[in-house]
């Protein structure tokens, strides 16, 4: 019933911004009219004077649909909670997700739902959080079949073989945990087959995965999941625990962001961390976002109605999509007037294993260079230009495109591999 709520709202608003649009193109359209007749001595003007006539007439046109638009929200609205009685009005209190789910595979219905929310919190999910929208994905941890709260009742019910060793997954931008089930089918013969059960059944791993709003600031989602996982530090079952961090794309950026303000804040989850993986990750920017950002600034300076439109529209995309133009995962760095990305790298006690993707099996093919895994090049992927005074792994893999990293059997098997060795001394220090 929220995400019905959460769609109608959408709806209502979409209508609101046509209209903005509509009012977009009218003034474009008038500013090159008036560029024409105040050259014209004697057209100048009676034709200002014809716009301002022009300009009252349409407001008034726009204005009242969106006044009737905004109505008919409050009266549907008020009809649903009569309809549905009281419990619809507190509705909004609840977390946007079901408490249970089905097993991870992309061959559950329940998937495609889940899938088109992901795309639709990448394009606006600040809006939608702003709005205390229905459909706001809001950041919560997925163990075993089920969505928990960070509780440990909650957990220890949801886990009952839970083990010293966590894997937490975080998806990149536009998906959710589902997405770390694509092509499982292809890969290992199994749609509910991923990293998380390959590394439960080969080392004993107990994994996590994390839902979140892909469309809001990535620094913004890394200092959730920071407190999320000093929460986890406390609830976990099984103590003392260590924690492997696997983030993909925009996910590696949440955990590099959460890594900085865990440490920032005195938190004692980093402590706990043993690696992070990060997984296609745009570290250094996206080259889909710059141009995107180029293109605004291309349509923004053709006063033409087309032009103006689709950059209004261009503009509209989330904070999330922004950001992965310099990758900031820091507040600082994408509220200063030039956006950059933030060097540094957390966790001098982690090691950092970085693993890039070429559409080529050959990463030196000019169209492997041009392109990368097709929406992250090589260099992005492998890192912060400058990563610290402590050594990091990066690794490729080549023929492997974006989407592919997060299930592929060769980056597991490295992922395998890396994990398996146990350090010394390790529960002393997580103790």
């Amino acid at each position: 019933m929220r995400r019905l709520r959460g769609l109608k709202a959408l709806i209502h608003d979409a209508v609101d911004a046509t209209v903005e649009l509509v009012r977009e193109g009218h003034e474009s359209t008038s500013r090159g009219v008036l560029r024409v007749t105040d050259e014209l001595e004697p057209l100048r003007e009676p034709a200002r004077a014809a716009d301002a006539i022009r300009r009252f007439a349409t407001d008034g046109v726009l204005s009242t649909i969106q006044f009737v638009n905004r109505s008919v929200e409050t009266v549907t609205d008020l009809g649903l909670d009569v309809a549905l009685g009281p419990a619809a009005a507190d509705e909004l209190g609840v977390p946007a997700v079901p408490l249970v789910s089905n097993a991870m595979s992309t061959s559950s219905a329940a998937w495609v739902g889940d899938a088109a929310l992901g795309v639709v919190n990448a394009v606006v999910g600040d809006h939608l959080h702003d709005r205390a929208s229905g459909l706001d994905l809001s950041m919560v941890l997925r163990a075993g079949d089920r969505y928990v709260p960070v509780q440990t009742d909650a957990l220890r019910e949801a886990l009952p073989d839970a083990t010293a060793k966590v894997a937490l997954f975080v998806h990149g931008m536009a998906t959710t945990e589902w997405s770390w089930c694509l092509q499982a089918e292809a890969y290992h013969g199994d749609p509910g087959t991923h990293f998380g059960t390959l590394l439960a059944r080969d080392l004993g791993f107990t994994p996590l995965f994390l839902r979140y709003n892909t469309g809001r600031h990535i620094s913004e989602c890394g200092r959730r999941l920071a407190d999320l996982l000093e929460e986890l530090t406390d609830a976990y079952p099984v103590q003392p625990f260590e924690l492997t961090l696997i983030g993909h794309s925009m996910g590696g950026l949440v955990l590099r962001s959460a890594c900085h303000y865990g440490e920032e804040g005195g938190m004692r989850w980093p402590a706990r961390v043993r690696r992070a993986f990060y997984l296609g990750s745009p570290h250094q920017g996206a080259p889909l976002a710059s141009f995107g950002h180029a293109l605004t600034g291309a349509l923004n300076r053709v006063d033409l109605p087309a032009t103006q439109i689709m950059a209004r529209i261009l503009e509209r995309r989330s904070a999330a999509v922004h950001d992965m133009r310099h990758a900031p995962i820091v507040d600082e760095d994408w509220l200063a007037p030039d956006p950059r990305a933030h060097d540094a790298l957390p966790l001098a006690h982690a090691t950092h294993h970085f693993i890039s993707a070429t559409l080529t099996r050959d990463p030196e093919h000019p169209l492997g260079v041009l392109m990368g895994d097709l929406l992250v090049r090589v260099p992005s992927a492998s890192g912060p230009m400058m990563s610290g005074a402590f050594p990091i792994d990066t690794s490729h893999y080549g023929g492997v495109m974006h989407h592919e990293l997060q299930n592929h059997p060769a980056v597991y098997e490295q992922i395998r591999r890396l994990c398996a060795a146990p350090g010394e001394g390790e529960a002393e220090r997580l103790a």
